[in-house]
């Protein structure tokens, strides 16, 4: 695999990156998801899922902005983000509509991470276009219609899926009978990283801090 590509998702000790949880054996695993290039993450699954992602994207001091038909659902990141000298929520976190909007200029000591929370069949409102720019679509379930933001994806992380979900995952992945299957029996508190030459079980790791933000670990909204 080659090291410029996002796929590498790794124990903590020879690399960087952010957070996600643990291998299956234990180890650390890290995903490279803010890098020096336009970057796609695709999240099936709940909404659990992307928070935790957005959350620990602030944690190595990325600006997060959501694009979102729920804003209610994502004020606990704006919360988490606290508040500025003027007692105003700090600009770390913006919660805009799902429509076009200016954004942030990233850079490498400011990287942008853009969630686009728009259902099963997203637009492309904030295609990610500049280094350090990550745009992560939040997909709620595998709809037929979302093939192509699926396969433009860098990384695409996949929560526990029905068995017909998971039968459209291998049409649009090309996964083999084994894969799907291990689709359809992970936990609650796992996910696959699927990428170019990459299949990765993990769990989710929540710690202290994060559970009272977004309670413990579950799959779904």
């Amino acid at each position: 695999m080659s090291p410029s590509m996002l796929d590498a998702v790794s124990p903590t000790g020879d690399r960087g990156g952010m957070m996600l949880g643990s291998s299956m054996q234990g180890e650390p695993m890290t995903i490279s998801a803010l890098r020096p290039a336009p970057t796609r993450l695709v999240l099936v699954g709940g909404l659990y899922l992307a928070r935790q992602v957005a959350l620990r994207a602030m944690a190595v001091g990325a600006w997060v902005v959501v694009a979102t038909g729920r804003p209610a659902a994502w004020q606990v990141l704006q919360k988490a983000a606290g508040t500025g000298p003027d007692g105003r929520p700090a600009p770390l976190v913006q919660i805009r509509r799902l429509s076009p909007v200016e954004l942030p200029r990233p850079s490498e000591d400011g990287p942008l991470l853009v969630v686009h929370d728009g259902g099963p069949t997203p637009q492309e409102l904030f295609p990610p276009r500049s280094p350090w720019q990550t745009t992560v679509y939040v997909l709620p379930y595998m709809h037929p219609q979302a093939g192509a933001t699926a396969n433009a994806a860098d990384l695409v992380l996949l929560q526990r899926l029905p068995v017909g979900q998971a039968q459209l995952a291998a049409r649009v992945w090309r996964l083999p009978p084994p894969m799907v299957h291990e689709l359809t029996t992970l936990a609650d508190d796992e996910v696959v990283a699927l990428g170019h030459m990459l299949w990765k079980r993990m769990k989710l790791i929540t710690n202290t801090k994060e559970q009272q933000i977004l309670g413990p670990v579950r799959r779904g909204d």
